[in-house]
């Protein structure tokens, strides 16, 4: 029997490319049953922690962090931390009762949904990448559903257990734009080719020195720039910016108007993490992947792979950022006809109703 107000949990998060889907999979479940009560659950001191109330969702967070791949005394604290998110995860399962529980990814999915499938409650993971974590693949051993946004995922999980959902996104993004009002906002010239550089929410250092390693090449070229530097690189990058007088290079922190962003980018420059292709192709965005190599089993490189295999992406390696991805972009921008092939190529991995199809097969679970 259904109760009358079906409680669902989220759990995960860590970048922009978990938080946004999880946001879109809470508003398609709100949308299509309205009286649930729906919890998040994130790691303490990670970006979810300000985004998840500013949708206007509740947050628990748990002390859990990433285990480092190199040495470094914070794996000390690692087994702790993950031992005291493990008690409070389970905690949080009991006290809250919910019916199903989301992974989207992210430090905060093993211990919730591994208490959760302790405790006998359906899962639902969320795999946004072509090639899954270790922490998925051991929790799909559990799981009831598995949504993928990539076909081939039977290598990894039970074919019975997945349904090709794709990535959602922001939905913000599919709304209509003043383009005039874009540029003004940027403070840039109307009917000028634009590229958008965006590193992730935290910021790319490898696409960071690309861009600034070139800088000057721009002076020279009838086109501007809109750089989201993240925050960890805002500081240096703008203290080098300084007295260059490059008006047609608007370089941020974060870009806040993200669909303003998009809206006026001929050209977008960006890490290869699945939600952000998952936007690239929903808006047909021509692109110049650049993979990080500091990500488990080498991920984007292989979510970038699926794209260019098919003509619907450029790609440069991270090690090759400073002597290739300014001309290679710029050789883009003078080649409209590769631009409006790469434009309908990625059009092809659009899901547009990804987050609608997930929230089905999350109420399909509600016993």
């Amino acid at each position: 029997m259904t109760l009358k107000q079906p409680h669902i949990i989220i759990s995960g998060g860590g970048t922009g490319g978990h938080i946004f889907p999880a946001i879109s999979i809470a508003d398609a479940i709100k949308k299509q049953m309205p009286d649930c009560k729906i919890l998040f659950v994130g790691a303490k001191g990670r970006m979810e922690m300000e985004r998840v109330p500013a949708a206007g969702y509740e947050i628990v967070g748990l002390p859990v962090a990433g285990f480092q791949r190199r040495l470094t005394w914070k794996n000390i604290t690692f087994f702790y931390k993950l031992a005291a998110s493990m008690y409070q995860a389970r905690k949080i399962v009991r006290q809250f009762k919910p019916q199903v529980v989301v992974g989207v990814g992210g430090y905060a999915s093993g211990p919730v949904l591994r208490a959760a499938s302790s405790a006998g409650i359906p899962t639902l993971i969320q795999e946004q990448n072509s090639f899954p974590g270790v922490t998925n693949r051991i929790l799909a051993k559990k799981a009831s559903a598995i949504c993928v946004a990539y076909p081939g995922m039977e290598r990894f999980f039970s074919a019975d257990k997945i349904i090709f959902t794709g990535n959602p996104i922001r939905k913000q993004l599919l709304e209509s734009v003043d383009t005039d009002a874009a540029y003004d906002h940027f403070g840039l010239k109307k009917g000028v080719k634009t590229i958008l550089v965006v590193g992730g929410s935290l910021g790319a250092g490898s696409i960071n020195k690309g861009v600034m390693k070139r800088i000057e090449e721009l002076r020279e070229q009838p086109l501007q720039l809109i750089w989201q530097t993240g925050k960890f690189y805002f500081e240096e990058i703008d203290a080098q910016m300084s007295g260059k007088n490059l008006p047609n290079v608007k370089a941020m922190a974060f870009v806040q108007r993200m669909d303003y962003a998009y809206s006026i980018a001929d050209l977008v420059i960006s890490r290869a993490g699945a939600g952000t292709i998952s936007e690239l192709a929903l808006l047909g965005k021509p692109s110049l992947l650049v993979p990080s190599p500091n990500v488990s089993e080498d991920h984007q490189t292989k979510n970038a792979m699926a794209l260019v295999e098919k003509d619907g992406a450029f790609l440069v390696k991270d090690s090759e950022t400073e002597s290739n991805l300014l001309p290679t972009a710029i050789e883009l921008l003078n080649n409209p006809s590769k631009l409006a092939e790469l434009s309908g190529n990625i059009k092809l991995f659009a899901k547009p109703d990804a987050g609608e199809v997930i929230a089905g097969e999350v109420l399909k679970l509600i016993k």
